[in-house]
């Protein structure tokens, strides 16, 4: 698993963090397992067991998005939207998801460019890009062809996941709450009940049961927003507000990308500083660790 803030980026070795980058500005990380994508202001940078390769991004987009895919190539999103691939060479941008036509819709309530804010895949092949504000796209072939899922879910989403056993299932939070497709994005339904504020952010499913998860609720996107975090064991159809050793309410939002389980089934999320860890599929929590500085994103 990977652990970042603002400049450092920490990987988890034999259940310590321990420093693998360093860079003035982390702007997103992914990883697979044996390869960790970390995105600067230096470009990217791949990092494996055995070597480590930078690449040059061709653009000045901020990007807010990476993924390892399970070929070894990589994703990047971006401002604009764009979509950029690697494919263990140079850095070159998406046509096929510049092409789409329904990218006139794309927009931003403040009316600055929209964005690729998360991606989610699975090993057959299925890539999903959220667009912030603008739904979600999908790939069938690793990001060659893209088109948009079914538009009845909420088309602002703040971060999408997909299920490692249950490739069918996708996973969305947006500005009204939790969306569940099990047809792989052609129908959604809404898993809200019990969430006491529709304004979600991020999400995250048990690599095992697809039936658990923890998604993060707030009041809306500013000031004091009234940031919960949730947990649900029937897929979303009810939660239950966490509290057991992990704060009851944050004065602000409990980011895209900043909860996660990790491969042994561990849940994890930040809040400031303190990154919090649950045995028990979110159940309880404890402290984990105190970084150095507030962290930013986590990635498994």
């Amino acid at each position: 698993m990977l652990i970042a803030t603002t400049n450092t980026v920490y990987r988890l070795i034999e259940d310590r963090p321990e420093i693998c980058f360093e860079d003035a500005s982390i702007q997103a990380i992914a990883t697979d397992g044996c390869r960790h994508a970390v995105v600067s202001r230096s470009g990217l940078t791949v990092i494996a067991e055995t070597e480590t390769i930078t690449a040059e991004v061709p653009t000045s987009d901020v990007i807010e998005a990476v993924a390892v895919l399970d070929d070894g190539s990589i994703l990047l999103g971006t401002e604009g939207p764009h979509i950029y691939q690697w494919n263990g060479d140079v850095v070159s941008g998406n046509g096929a998801f510049d092409a789409l036509e329904c990218r006139e819709d794309f927009y931003t309530p403040w009316g600055g460019p929209a964005a690729v804010r998360s991606f989610a895949h699975t090993a057959d092949g299925s890539v999903y890009a959220d667009i912030h504000v603008g739904s979600i796209m999908r790939s069938s072939d690793r990001g060659q062809s893209w088109k948009p899922v079914t538009p009845d879910l909420h088309e602002d989403v703040h971060q999408v996941v997909t299920h490692g056993p249950q490739p069918d299932a996708v996973f969305a939070n947006t500005a009204n709450g939790v969306y569940i497709s099990e047809d792989r994005g052609n129908s959604w339904s809404h898993r809200s009940e019990g969430l006491p504020y529709r304004y979600g952010r991020a999400i995250a499913v048990h690599p095992e049961d697809g039936a658990c998860l923890l998604a993060t609720v707030s009041r809306g996107p500013h000031a004091r927003v009234d940031g919960r975090l949730y947990r649900s064991d029937d897929q979303g159809r009810s939660w239950n507000h966490v509290t057991d050793g992990f704060p009851a309410e944050t004065p602000s939002n409990i980011d895209t990308f900043q909860i996660a389980f990790s491969n042994d089934g561990r849940a994890w999320a930040p809040v400031d500083r303190n990154l919090f860890v649950s045995e028990d599929r979110g159940n309880t929590w404890t402290t984990y660790w105190q970084a150095p500085d507030p962290v930013k994103m986590i990635a498994n």
